[in-house]
């Protein structure tokens, strides 16, 4: 395939399915940086269902590029419903907080939570973890400017001690899509990415009631567990976090296409 005008670009994307063939046309010019061959290969990468943000090596999140890399879950652009819900969560006024990014992927809502809480004044504390080597040494380099320590393991066995009973903001992007809907979803996702950051069991909320199960222990007194469902699961989301003594509520957005469910540990 030799491709190099960016119209002939786009032709070939939009026949290929691709919706925003304009717009990927241009990213990909621009990562092949006047390299011909290069080109002609992610062109016919992104044909063949390798996902965008591979071939980039970095996704758009909240005014960010962040890295990803194959096998990494790519975070959607409703998530960031999330970081808005978790950064306006934090009062005016917050000299210091302490924010985990658990299931964290390659860091996005941990990274866009804290530059977007340091740049109001606020010093963030950010810790990381997840249970996929993977997205694990993904999230520790983009998270290196921070500071930010990432670690390996499964849910909260891979935060140190010293954070129970201080977390003030927990993000959870846990998997929400039921076992048997997954082979449902697009194709760049089942194919591409791993099944860990999908299947969210029978109902969608296997993990989150592990994540509901464990947060009151580690949030600080008034501390938030913040986790994106779908809107069919919301009662049930709800009652569990109800159900480990946390007080829920639901955030919805019209614009991101999103559902957020919250639970407070009492201050």
């Amino acid at each position: 395939m030799t491709v190099s005008p960016l119209d002939d670009i786009v032709v070939v994307l939009r026949s290929a399915g691709c919706v925003f063939a304009e717009d990927e046309a241009a990213l990909l010019l621009e990562a092949a940086d006047g390299d011909a061959g290069r080109l002609d290969d992610l062109v016919a990468r992104r044909v063949a269902g390798t996902p965008l943000e591979y071939l980039l090596g970095w996704v758009a999140f909240r005014g960010l590029r962040v890295g990803v890399r194959p096998g990494v879950f790519v975070p959607r652009q409703r998530t960031a419903f999330l970081v808005e819900r978790a950064v306006a969560g934090v009062a005016p006024g917050t000299t210091r907080a302490c924010v985990v990014d658990l299931c964290c992927g390659c860091g996005a809502l941990g990274l866009s939570a804290a530059t977007e809480l340091t740049a109001r004044g606020c010093e963030v504390e950010l810790v990381a973890a997840d249970i996929d080597p993977v997205a694990v040494a993904c999230a520790r380099e983009n998270l290196a400017p921070l500071s930010a320590p990432v670690f390996g393991g499964d849910l909260f066995d891979a935060l140190p001690a010293d954070l129970r009973g201080r977390v003030d903001v927990l993000l959870a992007n846990t998997p929400y899509v039921p076992t048997e809907r997954v082979a449902d979803m697009p194709p760049e996702a089942r194919e591409h990415e791993p099944l860990v950051a999908l299947d969210g069991g029978v109902d969608g909320l296997a993990v989150f009631r592990r994540v509901a199960e464990g947060a009151a222990s580690w949030l600080a007194p008034g501390g938030t567990v913040l986790v994106e469902t779908s809107t069919g699961q919301v009662d049930t989301a709800c009652a569990v976090l109800t159900a480990h003594g946390l007080t829920p509520r639901v955030e919805h957005s019209e614009e991101y296409y999103a559902t957020v469910v919250l639970g407070t540990r009492a201050a």
